[in-house]
């Protein structure tokens, strides 16, 4: 018996169209095409009988970095993510009604033991492909596209940066377009006024216009420094690749921090006016991807707030300079503060309950998993505080449990977009504090990483981000409900009306936009009398 593999190209799409007969399309798989073509591909060897088996394997993705202090930083990670290719295997699936014998001779070669991960799957795997299942000319099959909508009084035409020193923005991605990022980046790379750019760099997009804007800046004599995280999981080689095209360019990297990824979505500029330096920037719960802002929603906050930016430019300080702690005024960052500064922001509800103030929070983030996190949740339910989850993926709390978390409710929505963006909101007795943030409350987000969150205080960007978690509460089509049982039930709707929340949260983003063409029209006479 012999035996053989055939990767399947990634490069190509996995769904062959075919030719339409008798007023019918079909489709069909690129697996399967393999198949039927194995007699040409194995007709150099004689055989009885041939068949075919789809098998999956997951590796080790931990890089292991070498301590070799010749090497650079980014020839270790280049190094580790080559070796990421033939680490142990962690994973492997296999297709059921393959026989024992072939079964058997991959688990030998591979050195897989029976106590490992061994799962009996069905004939076709990689699922997500079919995110990219051609459409066929039906696009009645298909989710209505919503157009990303305009930042009310944020306009792409002229300056940006001259609109962003008069008051505060915040740009809702996929909900609003990711344009303004991207020109804000292209205004400052081009404008002669513009000394510096700082920015920190995550995961990004193929052809990143971020990158082109970054190098522009540098070509046009600007000073560009870039964090970027090399180890950034399963973006390592198109980081490095990026890096070493910076670098070509006279851009100054800085690889990060001994022992702390660099998880914070921040840039700042430096602008000469008057003589005095002036800083704009921008922080966001989410990567400068122009990609992935077509899919995860994440919002950005556009400042020219001084102060604020000044704690940025420290940031920016302890990546070069990371033995010396510096002290926040506005922002809150790991791995320092943030552990501290969510507890004091919680025992404030606490105390807020017992006074009979206005006591709540709602927080919305990814996950929620760091165990000492969970139990001063629990800790101020227990205390009379209200507490709204909205936490998409790993939820360890759990809600609604007598003498411990009665208080608290957590909802998981998945729909069209990936949620993203990290909200925190504390009722502060009637004032209501908000925050926006890249870390989620995970052990890792806040002591094992550099994260930033940042305080709202433009009021009308707190109203905004308060009605955004308010529409996605009232979620009851693809929301579930957290639970100690883990099942993952849909939240009941009852009497209630069928209420999409990410649909209704882009209607929602609609009647603001349409809230300010309202108010625009109405002083637009009387600017005219008075000029």
């Amino acid at each position: 018996m012999r035996y053989a593999v055939i990767e399947i190209p990634t490069t190509i799409n996995r769904f062959v169209v075919l030719p339409p007969a008798d007023g019918k399309q079909f489709v069909m798989l690129l697996d399967d095409v393999i198949r039927y073509h194995l007699d040409s591909i194995f007709n150099i060897f004689e055989y009885e009988s041939i068949s075919a088996h789809m098998i999956k394997i997951t590796r080790d993705a931990q890089l292991e970095i070498d301590s070799d202090l010749s090497k650079s930083m980014m020839e270790k990670i280049a190094d580790s993510v080559k070796e990421r290719r033939i680490g142990d295997v962690v994973r492997f699936v296999y297709d059921q009604s393959m026989d024992k014998d072939t079964l058997h001779f991959f688990l030998q070669k591979m050195h897989i033991e029976s106590t490992d991960s061994i799962i009996p799957g069905g004939r076709y795997h990689n699922r997500r492909d079919y995110m990219d299942f051609p459409n066929l000319g039906r696009y009645d099959l298909l989710y209505k596209a919503n157009p990303p909508l305009p930042v009310p009084g944020l306009t792409l035409e002229g300056s940006i940066l001259q609109r962003i020193r008069e008051r505060d923005y915040i740009m809702n991605a996929p909900y609003q377009s990711f344009s303004y990022l991207i020109k804000f980046l292209r205004e400052a790379a081009l404008d002669p006024q513009v000394v510096s750019i700082k920015i920190t760099l995550y995961r990004l997009a193929k052809n990143s216009q971020v990158i082109s804007s970054l190098i522009n800046a540098a070509k046009n004599g600007k000073k560009v420094v870039v964090q970027i995280e090399l180890q950034a999981r399963f973006d390592e080689a198109t980081n490095i690749s990026y890096s070493e095209q910076m670098q070509q360019e006279g851009i100054q990297l800085i690889f990060g921090i001994k022992g702390l990824k660099v998880h914070s979505k921040v840039c700042m500029i430096e602008r000469m006016e008057k003589g005095k330096v002036r800083r704009y920037g921008f922080i966001s719960t989410g990567n400068f991807n122009e990609s992935t802002a077509r899919v995860y929603t994440d919002v950005t906050l556009f400042t020219a707030h001084q102060s604020i930016l000044k704690d940025v430019s420290k940031v920016f300080d302890f990546f070069e300079v990371n033995y010396r702690l510096h002290r926040y005024k506005h922002l809150i960052v790991s791995p320092h503060y943030t552990r501290t500064r969510i507890y004091r922001l919680i025992e404030k509800e606490i105390m807020f309950a017992k006074l009979g103030k206005p006591a709540y929070m709602k927080l919305k983030m990814n996950s929620l998993g760091d165990i000492k996190m969970i139990d001063k949740l629990y800790e101020a339910s227990r205390a009379g505080v209200k507490i709204q989850l909205q936490i998409r993926g790993i939820c360890s709390l759990i809600p609604g449990v007598k003498g411990m978390s009665e208080n608290i409710e957590a909802i998981s929505i998945v729909d069209n977009y990936l949620e993203h963006s990290r909200v925190f909101i504390f009722a502060n007795g009637g004032d209501p504090e908000v925050f926006i943030s890249s870390a989620d409350f995970l052990t890792r987000n806040l002591d094992g990483r550099v994260e930033v969150t940042c305080p709202i205080y433009d009021p009308i960007i707190k109203k905004e981000l308060i009605g955004n978690f308010d529409t996605g509460w009232k979620g009851n089509v693809k929301a579930r409900l957290h639970s100690d049982k883990l099942d993952n039930k849909y939240r009941p709707r009852g009497s209630n009306a069928v209420f999409r929340a990410q649909l209704e949260t882009y209607r929602y983003y609609q009647h603001l936009l349409e809230e300010y063409e309202a108010q625009k029209a109405a002083k637009a006479p009387q600017d005219t009398i008075e000029k």
